[in-house]
């Protein structure tokens, strides 16, 4: 067999012991007798063996040579530890090997007779390249680092693959160029730089066979089973894709085969569910749990004995199981786990906490069939590999939990904190039994029962005759900007068709100051788009005296609406303004009212901010709640519509627009229930009998005081709806109280409401809210008409 055979190489290899002869040459003139008595006899070896020095490529020589060669090589290859060191000489990067220590044949026998011996990692472009920098240190003095480590994939006697690094030593080689290989200059170098991936480029600069690579080099081999173990968990664990592979676990229980020593090795997982105090299984290709076996899920105190418990769940530490079957037998079958892994055949086992600072997250789960074979000894080993399963976990945890949330958002929409762990408990079970486990069951219904509503709306008083107020001097102002321009446009030039366009403006400018109907907007803003635009264009382009007059208007105009929007922008930019400064208000406030007791909260922007509110212990999860904290809560909501009225008429300045508020609360006596619409994304009430509450929140800020004309809302003061005397009650000892702090007037009515359609008996509160002008004293008060005054003075 000739060493270059089949291969693509810039570097032709011959072995040769020149080098090594040429250090014998000195050694020979050494006064030490026995040393030079030794290199004279390694010397008398190449003159009768010349091809030894001059080089060979038949690797037949080898085995000819065999006795020679192990007798030049005796000082590099010491006898003394040929037992104990794993080493070979070869051809570099070449799987051809000879002269092995007693040692490393030990090894290949062991392996079998059908092992064949290759280098890992050596890919045959890279091998290729690899070559090239060989030259361009040796021969041209630069220094390209491209070593790869290498190494040897070897079986043991019992089947479980060792890892083996490889070392080379090559003092005893050099590089000789052949006349027909390319000088390598400076610009090439520059170029290979940037192009290293382009292996034809490498080998136009160094062509096959360029060089010759002259000598040997001596491998030295170290068993790195466990570092590499280390690292292939490392890699299995953290690369995502490898995770996902079908063989993900095959792999991994290969690779604690080899870390450990043990052939049968299975690995398995379990959750830590802290919320629940259970184990779950881990549902994937492969995945299993030998301490749950075929069930789910399980309780933790009912899996574990005491002291395991302890020592997994509070302390993080590992459980060893040397001898499953004594330790069943000496229980009497009544610790949990050694009976689950009796009942599944398994003799020894390790569980080890997947912890970290902020405590348990999972169980890794080691088994096997051989009894002591997994033991408190080996299980220490397990610390080396523990951090990468912590990250792993770390991150599946965090991966499980952006899934929960993609599945609730998409689902359900954005939910609040306080009913937040109902929602994550359903997108578990939908994502177990859809995603992991291949059905189609739709996401469950989330319902909470028993709870006491709060709802309050703080609302711009005559918001719809502002914004139609504010649309009509828009269209009047752009209308009669149109009409100026046209009747000039008619002065110098009559045509009819200004006439036209000059009575339709008219007509509209009737329309909007007179008659104003729901599809006016619609209709003027077409006409004004359409044809007065054109037309506008047509007198650009024919009257030069009206340009300026024409740009104006449509400078006027926004770009985007091509409508004149001044006053429809400062009532838009008031709401908007209202809106945000109202809901960070009660926002903030809310911060305070989930320390009085955890309920549900959400507010809608509309003109103005909508609140509502539900407590009750379906949701807190906790046998704590009681009325009392129900009271708290509505006191909290008075004082802080009190306080948003005060924070609106005190920043009144700051708004494009002045406008008025009025405040409600309604007030509904009774629990019930609720539940979350997955068509509407948001919570509402269930129940025929429950529906009313719905009804009287959506009608009843329009509601009448009966007997008038007045709405029961009013600018300055508060009204609180309700139906119940008992509700009636308890709100006057509520304002009371608030009227003793300053924050409610002496005016209070108790008013009769008109009847709204299917519900009766509706009765309000209402009384005026005393402000502070903050600009001025802030410790006096004020009616709505004082500050208006203050305000305005």
């Amino acid at each position: 067999m000739a060493l270059n055979n089949n291969t693509s190489s810039p570097i032709k290899l011959l072995i040769s012991f020149h080098k090594l002869f040429d250090q014998y040459e000195l050694l020979a003139q050494s006064e030490n007798v026995w040393m030079a008595e030794k290199a004279k006899s390694v010397l008398k070896i190449a003159e009768m063996y010349p091809e030894l020095k001059a080089g060979f490529s038949d690797m037949s020589l080898i085995k000819k040579r065999e006795t020679q060669i192990a007798e030049i090589l005796q000082d590099t290859f010491n006898p003394l530890l040929t037992k104990n060191e794993i080493k070979a000489a070869t051809a570099p990067f070449n799987d051809a090997i000879f002269n092995l220590s007693e040692r490393f044949k030990s090894i290949i026998a062991a392996a079998g007779k059908d092992f064949k011996l290759e280098i890992k990692n050596m890919p045959d472009d890279d091998k290729y390249i690899m070559a090239c920098t060989i030259i361009l240190n040796t021969y041209y003095g630069y220094d390209f680092n491209f070593r790869r480590p290498f190494h040897y994939e070897i079986p043991d006697k019992n089947g479980i693959i060792r890892f083996y690094k490889i070392l080379y030593n090559a003092d005893f080689t050099e590089v000789i160029k052949s006349s027909n290989a390319p000088n390598i200059t400076q610009e090439d170098i520059d170029s290979l730089l940037d192009n290293f991936d382009d292996i034809t480029l490498w080998k136009k600069l160094f062509p096959e066979n360029g060089y010759t690579l002259k000598g040997f080099v001596i491998s030295n081999i170290f068993d790195v089973t466990d570092d590499f173990a280390i690292s292939e968990i490392k890699s299995n664990l953290i690369a995502e894709n490898k995770r996902q592979d079908k063989n993900f676990i095959k792999d991994l229980q290969s690779i604690f085969q080899s870390f450990l020593k043990i052939t049968d090795i299975k690995v398995g997982f379990s959750v830590y569910n802290k919320d629940e105090g259970i184990f779950e299984r881990v549902y994937g290709e492969g995945m299993h749990s030998f301490l749950l076996n075929d069930n789910p899920m399980g309780n933790c105190a009912d899996m574990l004995c005491k002291s395991s418990y302890k020592k997994l769940l509070e302390e993080n530490k590992h459980v060893a199981v040397s001898n499953v079957e004594k330790t069943f037998h000496l229980t009497q079958g009544k610790v949990p786990h050694i009976k689950m892994l009796y009942e599944q055949g398994f003799k020894s086992a390790i569980f080890a906490p997947i912890a970290n600072k902020d405590g348990l997250m999972g169980i890794l789960e080691l088994v096997s069939n051989q009894p002591k074979a997994l033991n408190s000894i080996n299980a220490n080993k397990l610390e080396d590999v523990m951090p990468y399963i912590v990250a792993t976990v770390e991150r599946s945890k965090t991966d499980q939990e952006n899934l929960i949330e993609a599945v609730i958002q998409q689902e359900c929409t954005s939910i609040h904190k306080s009913v937040h762990w109902r929602f994550k408990q359903a997108a578990q079970a939908f994502i177990k039994e859809n995603i992991l486990q291949n059905k189609n069951i739709p996401f469950r219904e989330i319902a909470f029962e028993n709870v006491y509503p709060l709802f309050g709306q703080i609302d711009v008083k005559g918001s719809s005759e502002a914004r139609n107020l504010a649309t009509q001097k828009d269209l009047t102002d752009q209308l009669e900007l149109a009409k100026a321009i046209i009747d000039k446009a008619n002065t110098d030039l009559n045509m009819p068709v200004y006439d036209q366009v000059a009575f339709q403006i008219n007509a509209f400018l009737t329309q909007v100051k007179k008659a104003f109907k729901v599809d006016s907007e619609h209709v003027i803003s077409l006409f004004l788009k359409n044809e007065v635009s054109s037309m506008l264009n047509l007198i650009r382009k024919t009257n030069a005296n009206l340009v300026p007059e024409v740009d104006n208007y449509f400078e006027q105009i926004d770009k985007d609406l091509k409508v004149l929007y001044t006053h429809r922008k400062n009532y838009d930019e008031t709401i908007s303004l209202i809106n945000k400064n109202m809901s960070t208000i009660i926002d903030d406030r809310q911060v305070e009212a989930q320390k009085i007791y955890p309920h549900f909260f959400e507010r809608y922007k509309t003109d103005g901010v909508e609140h509502n509110m539900y407590i009750g212990e379906s949701i807190t999860r906790e046998d704590s709640f009681s009325l009392i904290y129900l009271y708290n809560l509505r006191l909290w909501q008075i004082q802080v519509m009190c306080d948003m009225e005060n924070a609106f008429y005190s920043n009144q300045d700051l708004y494009p627009l002045k406008l008025d508020m009025a405040s409600m609360i309604l007030v509904f006596n009774q629990p019930l229930s609720i539940r979350f619409r997955m068509d509407e994304k948001q919570f509402d009430v269930d129940g025929t009998y429950n529906a009313r509450y719905e009804v009287v929140k959506k009608r009843v800020d329009k509601a009448f005081i009966k007997g008038t004309e007045e709405r029961v809302t009013e600018k300055g003061k508060l009204s609180i709806v309700y139906s119940q005397q008992d509700d009636e009650e308890e709100y006057l000892q509520y304002v009371r109280f608030f009227q003793s702090k300053n924050m409610l007037d002496t005016d209070l009515e108790v008013l009769e409401l008109q009847d709204l359609q299917g519900v009766t008996g509706l009765k309000a509160i209402r009384v005026s809210i005393l402000y502070r002008n903050n600009k001025t004293d802030s410790t006096n008060y004020y009616t709505y008409n004082d500050l208006m005054d203050v305000i305005e003075n």
